[in-house]
């Protein structure tokens, strides 16, 4: 039964409901926004044509050979989606010590590249780089003899697959390796070789985390022994992203990001604060299917929760985001 209007008022000098009253007004006062444009779609992409296989940890997302790549990206990019990151699914065989399939003219990312700068001149082009891919150690650096990773000799062969990637069209350059010093030898050799348009998109704070299982099972790249906490940062710190996120940007870093994205927002609002550099956010593999398995248990409705997600990461500072959600969250845009 409805109650009848009274003369009776709470005595408020402020009634904060009056700005959430209808979806009109709600719009009018809403802080953070999600646009198509604010995401990045990840890609694994294999050798040969034809090819599309599910990664069982992901659900709906795929190791794709560049043809499918291509039809995909067509798709999402006539919808708004204005950047993607490459990632190579190496072949076992093509993996060695050194990473050094990663320098070859015709592996798979380099081919990617140049297609993709013809195919869609529009779309922003990103390669992620680091080793993990391509050694058979699945670590992101070069392996020394002790098993400690060699931070000056990685960054220098990063520097090689850097320019290899600038040469056939990338846009940005992202290392997510966390070795000292590899945004400023990146930085000075891509300058050198007059690739001064190519941009570096650092992985400033990339967390040792539990939540990049599903990722590594996509390219077999967990690694071989060991952890990877001598160069990732570990959970607890947050002053050591700020030392990091200051170092990269006097190195020559263009924009800083955040890894994993939703158990470090923290991390994500305190660089905003203190960094001039656009910030963005890796929304990781971990993040995506634990919503994923949720919502195919019934718990959980997995668009709705992306969308929470993802404007969550805005809501704490994050320029754009790194998400394998897209395709999940378009229709909602």
């Amino acid at each position: 039964m409805l109650l009848e209007k009274t003369s009776f008022s709470l005595q408020l000098t402020r009634r904060p409901r009056r700005n959430r009253r209808s979806s009109a007004i709600r719009s009018l006062v809403q802080e953070s926004h999600l646009l198509p444009s604010d995401l990045v779609m990840p890609y694994f992409i294999m050798e040969g044509e034809n090819k599309k296989v599910e990664i069982s940890s992901m659900p709906g997302i795929f190791r794709m050979s560049l043809d499918h790549v291509m039809h995909d990206i067509e798709k999402i990019h006539a919808r708004g989606i204005q950047a993607v990151i490459l990632f190579p699914v190496v072949p076992k065989e093509k993996k060695d010590e050194m990473g050094s399939y990663g320098l070859e003219e015709e592996a798979i990312i380099p081919q990617a590249l140049e297609k993709l700068k013809e195919a869609f001149p529009s779309l922003c082009l990103i390669a992620d780089l680091a080793l993990d891919p391509f050694s058979c150690f699945g670590h992101d650096g070069i392996v020394g003899e002790d098993g400690t990773i060699l931070n000056d000799e990685t960054a220098q062969q990063l520097c090689k697959i850097a320019l290899l990637y600038a040469q056939k069209g990338a846009d940005y350059i992202a290392p997510s390796d966390m070795m000292d010093g590899r945004v400023g030898a990146l930085r000075k050799a891509l300058d050198h070789h007059l690739y001064t348009d190519t941009g570096i998109i650092s992985y400033c704070a990339k967390y040792a985390s539990s939540l990049y299982a599903p990722f590594r099972e996509a390219l077999d790249s967990a690694p071989r022994f060991g952890d990877k906490l001598t160069y990732q940062l570990h959970p607890a710190n947050v002053r050591e992203a700020l030392i990091e996120a200051v170092l990269d940007e006097e190195e020559g870093a263009d924009i800083l990001m955040v890894k994993p994205a939703l158990f470090y927002l923290d991390v994500v609002a305190k660089l905003k604060e203190s960094c001039s550099l656009p910030i963005c956010a890796y929304h990781v593999s971990g993040e995506y299917s634990m919503v994923m398995a949720a919502h195919k248990l019934g718990y959980l409705d997995a668009k709705k929760v992306f969308h929470e997600a993802l404007l969550s990461i805005k809501r704490a500072g994050a320029d754009f985001i790194f998400t394998y959600a897209i395709k999940e969250v378009l229709d909602l845009l």
